[in-house]
Order: C-alpha cells, then structure tokens, then sequence
C-alpha cells in the first residue's frame, strides 16, 4: 500500500490558479490601454466641436387667451445649427421643436430629418402652434400680464435623434438637447429681435 504523498508531491498538483489570474488581469489593462489610445487618436485626429445652436428669430401671432385660460397662438421660430467640425457631419433622424412659459409647455412642431455636411451653417423655420391649450391660473395670469406689457418671456427647447459620420463611419444614435433662453417675443412687430445662444448637450443610448 502506497504511503501518504508528501507536501511536495500535493503541491506539484495543485491547480495554478494565479499565473491564470495574472494573464487576465494583464489582458483586461493591455485592453484598456489600447482603447484609451485609439480614443485619444481619432480625438487628436477628428477634433470634434460642439454643435451650436441660436435662435435668431421669432415672433408670435394670433395670440388669444379665453376666459377658461385656454390659449391660441402661434410662434415664428427660426433656429440656426452650426455645425463648425471640419471632419464629422450629422444625420438628425427626428428633430422637434417645443416652446415652454412657465415650465409648461405650450406648443411643439415636428421638422423633417435632415443631413448636415461638415462646416455647414442650417437654418430650421418652424411654427409651433399652440391650439386650445388648457393652462394652470398661475401661467395663465403670467402671460395675461405680459401681453399688457407688450412682450413675453418663452424658452424653447430642440430634441433630435442624431447620429455621427466621420469618413465613411457612422456612430450609434445619441440624443441631442438644445435649451434656448430667455427668448423675448414683442407683440409689436415693429421691434427688432436679438439673438437667443442655446445650451446644447448629447447624451448616449
């Protein structure tokens, strides 16, 4: 009958669990590196800008607040993307327009998708209309007032679906908010309209 086996012998068969461990965990870096590099090269490469986003005009017109607070207008926007990346242009799947008083939002229109090249200046008209929007007593005392003070106070708020091109790539789909205000209307058409500069933000899926 064959003896117990000596320590030797019992750790001459013991599974070699760290050389395993080491080989991942030197795999794991070599792969965060190499990433960290090719982020850092196309970066130093394509030296992506932000797009900007202005709202150059806007006016309103047939505004009308009933009784029961129930509002009709509509409002002339003129929007400016300014895409100034030498490398990257944009495709916006979906894109739409809301106009906001008093954290409540009044109206909102749908523009059709589009292509913007790289270094490429995009006008966006639109008319979001409000039609019989019901609005709480405070909003609607707030605009009452503002209408007979000749000019009212809106933010106007851009969503887009927009994806990335850069040479013959293209990125996922991100979500492109612009935040534009304060935005005065004047009610009196014969005064001039300064231009609006938006904060604009992209979040991924």
């Amino acid at each position: 009958m064959a003896g117990p086996r000596s320590g030797g012998e019992r750790n001459r068969h013991a599974p070699r669990r760290h050389p395993v461990l080491r080989c991942v965990v030197v795999s794991l870096l070599t792969l965060i590196i190499l990433t960290g590099l090719i982020i850092l090269i196309f970066w130093l490469i394509v030296r992506p800008m932000p797009i900007d986003y202005t709202v150059d005009g806007a006016s309103i017109r047939g505004f009308n607040l009933s009784s029961t607070n129930s509002l009709n207008a509509t409002f002339d926007l003129t929007l400016r993307a300014d895409n100034r990346n030498r490398r990257v242009s944009l495709y916006y799947d979906w894109i739409d327009v809301g106009v906001w008083y008093d954290d409540e939002m009044v109206a909102l229109s749908e523009l059709s998708p589009f292509y913007q090249p790289r270094r490429n200046v995009t006008r966006l008209e639109t008319k979001p209309a409000a039609v019989a929007v019901s609005l709480p007593a405070s909003a609607a005392k707030g605009l009452k007032h503002d209408r007979s003070a000749g000019e009212v106070e809106i933010e106007v708020r851009v969503r887009a679906r927009v994806r990335f091109k850069v040479g013959l790539v293209k990125t996922r789909h991100y979500d492109l908010n612009a935040y534009c205000s304060p935005v005065i209307l004047r009610f009196s058409s014969s005064t001039s309209f300064d231009r609006v500069y938006c904060d604009v933000d992209f979040d991924a899926d």
